[in-house]
């Protein structure tokens, strides 16, 4: 098992994409607690006038009675429904607000997916071992520390706010209602001000943090990343399982394409190429089928049950062997070899259908010597002194 010490290196993109699938992804709280409380406090500020007003319109018509009210209980109800409807229409939508605004935010900063794998119950969360050591991770510490600080510094800026303020709370009871509570509103504005100040330095660090601290979880040592690399590649024993099927699928398919051919060159049990060739439609001859040793004697064999001419060219077959590929055009090298060994067989066919002599006996290819894979240069003789 790996040490946090041989984690070393960045987590990879498959291993990122399958944290984020089971629901780890780097996520700031200061960042929503901003997104939420900022964007109350200025639909709040906006909403103020307009809300003052009407929840004054609201008591002053609550408080008033008269003797028909005091007689109909239902009077009453009609009040605290009518009241009650008013406060859902101020507070709703500023909620429905917000919430929009923190799901944006958790979007735009990409702290947000879609998995329910955090939901699964996981007996492993109950190993106090595992909960000992994620007590004294470097992400739990930094959350410890950030609270303690948070806690500290918005405990000392809220006693300064209202030592401050002391004598100028005891005076609100002796004034008008209207003139308290505007002034109450501007001391509420202001301790808001002041605490989402707190809050965005706070999310300002934290943000940058909580990626950093997620890179470091994340990270990798070398054994993880060449499992990873078997496991998302697939194991060798496997690949080659799939590369030899490919082959016989390959091999199967170049068989069955060997009843086009117009010619087929052999080397001659080793090497099997079939040549097709037609001058309407094609701009050179192609290899439309190829195979060594068993697959190059099927090829044969195919060959010869629908007459197919067969040229025994060593050299030849082996060149086209090594230098094609399956449904392609004969290299521009070979072309002068294979329009000799095409127009012997075309020479053959005339021959057989009676519209022409017997060719005599087959041509030998003019082949490049280093286009043969057998074929070595000689080696020079004599040493330099």
């Amino acid at each position: 098992m790996s040490s946090a010490q041989d984690k070393n290196l960045p987590a990879t993109a498959h291993r990122l994409k399958k944290a984020r699938e089971e629901g780890q992804i780097p996520r700031s709280r200061e960042l929503g607690n901003l997104a939420v409380l900022g964007s109350g406090a200025v639909m709040i500020m906006f909403l103020l006038p307009t809300g003052f007003s009407r929840l004054q319109d609201a008591l002053q018509s609550q408080l008033r009675f008269d003797h028909q009210a005091l007689l109909d209980p239902r009077l009453m109800l009609e009040r605290l429904s009518g009241s009650l409807g008013m406060g859902l229409s101020l507070f709703l939508p500023l909620g429905l607000a917000s919430l929009a605004i923190a799901v944006f935010v958790a979007f735009a900063s990409g702290s947000w997916t879609l998995s329910a794998k955090p939901l699964q119950p996981d007996l492993t969360r109950l190993n106090p071992l595992s909960g000992l050591g994620r007590l004294f991770s470097k992400q739990q510490l930094f959350e410890t520390a950030k609270l303690l600080f948070l806690t500290i510094v918005v405990g000392l800026i809220g006693w300064q706010f209202l030592s401050s303020h002391m004598l100028s709370f005891a005076s609100l009871v002796m004034q008008p209602l209207e003139s308290g509570m505007g002034q109450l509103g501007l001391w509420m504005r202001s301790g808001v001000t002041i605490l989402l100040g707190v809050v965005t330095v706070f999310a300002l660090i934290d943000f940058p943090m909580q990626k950093f601290l997620y890179a470091q979880h994340m990270r990798m040592s070398q054994e993880e990343v060449k499992r990873e690399h078997r496991e998302h590649e697939g194991d060798p024993h496997v690949k080659g399982q799939r590369r030899r099927r490919q082959r016989e699928l390959a091999n199967r398919l170049s068989i069955g394409a060997v009843p086009r051919a117009d010619l087929v060159v052999m080397n001659p049990t080793h090497y099997a190429v079939a040549i097709q060739y037609d001058d309407t439609t094609m701009a050179a001859p192609r290899v439309i089928a190829k195979g060594a040793d068993l697959i190059a004697l099927r090829i044969r064999d195919v060959a010869k049950e629908h007459k197919i001419p067969v040229l025994q060219s060593p050299m030849l077959a082996r060149a086209l062997y090594a230098h094609t590929e399956l449904d392609q055009e004969v290299p521009a090298a070979l072309y002068t070899a294979v329009a000799q060994v095409l127009a012997y067989v075309y020479q053959l066919k005339a021959a057989l259908a009676g519209r022409g002599a017997m060719p005599g006996e087959p041509p030998t290819p003019d082949v490049p010597q280093e286009l043969d894979p057998h074929w070595k240069p000689a080696k020079t003789t004599g040493a330099a002194e």
